[in-house]
């Protein structure tokens, strides 16, 4: 069995975790797959966005226990974290379609992902100190950066569990769907982003990363300006430009 699926549609794909009797443990199989997968997907000019997801009803629930022990220090740790960073390092647009419970090192899965859309029926669960484990794989800072710190103390010290809605209600999640509607709902957002220019969409999205160090307005503006003045030599705003002179000019 394939422990990760791929599916491509039409300028975007369905990355499925696929190990639902184990509510999708990510094992070390998984992660090398996951980094295979994103590989192929960067490599693939058709390729704008990534729709991450759960095969039946769980997200996913972790790091695999027996691997983490088995992995000691600070490299093993680092190689069981190598899926999760590879997703946080594309430069495609990404969602998490959470569809059951994101336990431990399971919610890492989705804190990488751009957006995060949320079933009814899913879980967030940090879950780290509850099993006498220290947090991993950037999980404080990520969930910290995606909420705001008393989410992060709830969620990490006091053991608070949430469910898709109040994930919404916290900006953990961007929203909160019926669980039938949830796939609907990620690739509706998907193909928003597969309309856009590919390389206009990735340096975009480098453009809001670098924004994490800004601190005045002029570095603000100078961090967007050579994209801009690139994106406007290139066909998508030419030929609107053009589009737009010639629907004015036939009204006059």
């Amino acid at each position: 069995m394939d422990t990760v699926l791929v599916e491509k549609k039409d300028g975007y794909a369905i990355v499925t975790l696929n190990d639902p009797d184990r509510r999708n443990v990510f094992t070390l199989e998984m992660s090398a797959l996951v980094q295979d997968i994103f590989d192929d997907l960067e490599a693939d000019p058709s390729m704008n966005a990534v729709i991450l997801t759960g095969a039946g009803k769980g997200f996913c629930s972790g790091g695999h226990l027996d691997e983490l022990l088995d992995n000691p220090g600070h490299d093993g740790l680092r190689r069981i974290y190598a899926g999760f960073v590879r997703i946080a390092n594309s430069r495609l647009a990404t969602i998490a379609a959470v569809n059951g419970a994101a336990v431990g090192a399971g919610m890492n899965a989705l804190l990488v992902c751009d957006l995060v859309v949320a079933a009814e029926s899913a879980k967030f669960d940090s879950r780290f100190l509850q099993i006498g484990l220290g947090p991993g794989g950037g999980h404080t800072w990520r969930l910290r950066n995606i909420t705001d710190l008393q989410t992060v103390k709830a969620m990490v010290l006091f053991g608070e569990v949430l469910d898709g809605a109040r994930a919404a209600e916290v900006g953990l999640a961007w929203r909160c769907v019926p669980n039938d509607e949830l796939l609907a709902a990620a690739e509706a957002l998907a193909a928003k982003a597969a309309n856009a220019p590919r390389e206009l969409l990735m340096r975009t999205k480098d453009t809001i990363h670098r924004t994490s160090s800004i601190t005045e307005s002029d570095a603000a503006i100078d961090n967007e300006l050579d994209t801009q003045v690139w994106s406007m030599g290139e066909p998508a705003f030419v030929d609107m430009v053009s589009s737009l002179k010639s629907r004015i000019s036939g009204k006059g």
